[in-house]
């Protein structure tokens, strides 16, 4: 089935070289010369992307994407930006477009935008009905975002809330996963029963047991009454186990026997407790790591693991950045009764570039500092510095130039291939390794047609 793109250019040249680009890659395409034009074509033909570029004439690609918005929300947008010209990507950006490409571009770099925008067009089609029951995604307690990864999320979470599955969220530090949580439970007929979460790495070991699964009096030296566990104190409702990675193997024993039987014993009784609870887990460990390890349980992990969501990176979704800044800058302006100050133009530049090794909680926390210290420069303090240290750092690998100079082309496609080989395959986490934003480590493997099998 062919995809349709509408490419929205005023300058002929330009429009014709866009155009032979994709369709020599296989697209179906028409062009307009004008935001009129452009309008009159999507009310009477089916696209699947719009490329557009800022400036039209009169009107803008934005005028464009505002009526796409409106009218059309689930079509795929890309808007080409002149060089220099970050305050226009931001406003595409913050207004809906799925992607921004600067000019002067290359091949590959439209290709990768297209290829972006056309997921985002398909996810938005699959999650129509999510988005419709939700009021425009609903803000899932707390979730915000509109990147085709989060798509994902949201069509995940409206899937199984109303199930009683066992969820698995994993995702690094940072990235919501507990808010995650709490949306798969406040959808599910659970949502007035109680939410018990439990941080498993913050237990001390010699209370653990007694914590999570409840004691008879007696059980232990100070134990004067009966305690009522986590687990029993959630019983109907959904209990959250986050960082289950750090659980001890003696716990992992219980919670597997809880998973298996839908039943606990409190220490110092013989007594089983038959429970109802719903169990969403959560871990920023590589779990299938940890167990062959031997750190984790397999037969636990396969329990847990019937239904995994994955909450991506903040550097893997850069199209929320500035939706996510604007949305903290309400949220902590209103929670400290301060003005909603906008940013500067350089300011969403560089949060736009910066990797967000913290994710989503660093943004938020840096968002706050802002708002309490009216600094700008508080927010966007050491984000062009790289985020494993100085260009001085002892990080930084030491090696001697050859005097007679070497191929640089071949280099770079040395250490992408090795930092994949290093990784994994895992294009995150190579990306992260070698220091560059995701988009800009994936236009470097499709330049050097590098895959990993």
């Amino acid at each position: 089935m062919k995809v349709n793109i509408l490419v929205v250019e005023d300058e002929h040249d330009q429009r014709e070289l866009i155009c032979d680009i994709l369709t020599a890659s296989g697209f179906q395409v028409m062009s307009a010369d004008c935001v009129e034009q452009a309008i009159l074509y999507i009310k009477s033909n089916k696209f699947d992307v719009v490329f557009s570029d800022w400036k039209l004439g009169e009107l803008s690609g934005l005028d464009l994407l505002n009526y796409v918005r409106r009218n059309q929300a689930e079509l795929g947008f890309v808007i080409a930006t002149a060089y220099g010209t970050i305050n226009h990507a931001v406003e595409a950006l913050q207004q809906g477009a799925d992607d921004y490409l600067p000019k002067p571009f290359k091949r590959q770099e439209l290709l990768i935008t297209i290829d972006k925008a056309l997921k985002a067009n398909q996810l938005r089609g699959q999650n129509k009905a999510l988005s419709a029951q939700l009021g425009e995604q609903k803000q899932l307690v707390g979730l915000v975002g509109k990147a085709p990864c989060m798509q994902k999320v949201y069509q995940r979470i409206g899937k199984v809330s109303a199930t009683n599955a066992t969820v698995l969220i994993l995702g690094e530090s940072g990235t919501g996963k507990e808010l995650a949580a709490r949306a798969l439970h406040d959808n599910s007929n659970r949502a007035h029963e109680k939410f018990v979460a439990i941080n498993c790495g913050a237990i001390a070991e010699s209370i653990a047991e007694a914590e999570l699964f409840g004691a008879e009096k007696g059980a232990y030296t100070g134990a004067n009454s009966s305690k009522i566990g986590r687990f029993e104190s959630a019983n109907h409702g959904t209990i959250f186990l986050d960082e289950i990675g750090e659980l001890s193997p003696s716990l992992q024993s219980h919670l597997l026997r809880f998973l298996q039987e839908s039943t606990i014993t409190r220490l110092g009784s013989n007594d089983e407790i038959k429970l109802d609870i719903r169990v969403i887990a959560a871990t920023h460990r590589d779990l299938p790591e940890e167990v062959a390890q031997g750190r984790f349980r397999e037969d636990l992990f396969y329990r847990l693991n019937v239904v995994p969501i994955k909450m991506p990176a903040l550097r893997e979704r850069q199209e929320d950045i500035a939706i996510l800044t604007d949305h903290f800058i309400q949220l902590h302006a209103k929670q400290y009764q301060s003005e909603a100050k906008k940013l500067t133009p350089e300011c969403y530049r560089l949060l736009l570039d910066y990797h967000w090794p913290g994710n989503v909680r660093e943004l938020s926390n840096r968002i706050e500092r802002y708002i309490l210290l009216d600094d700008e420069e508080e927010l966007t303090q050491n984000m062009e510095m790289n985020f494993t240290g100085s260009p001085n750092s002892t990080d930084f690998p030491r090696f001697k130039m050859p005097a007679d100079g070497f191929n640089w082309e071949q280099f770079e496609r040395y250490c992408l291939s090795q930092a994949l080989e290093f990784n994994q395959g895992n294009r995150t986490k190579a990306a992260k390794y070698l220091n560059l934003p995701y988009k800009a480590f994936l236009y470097r493997l499709e330049k050097f047609k590098i895959s990993h099998s």
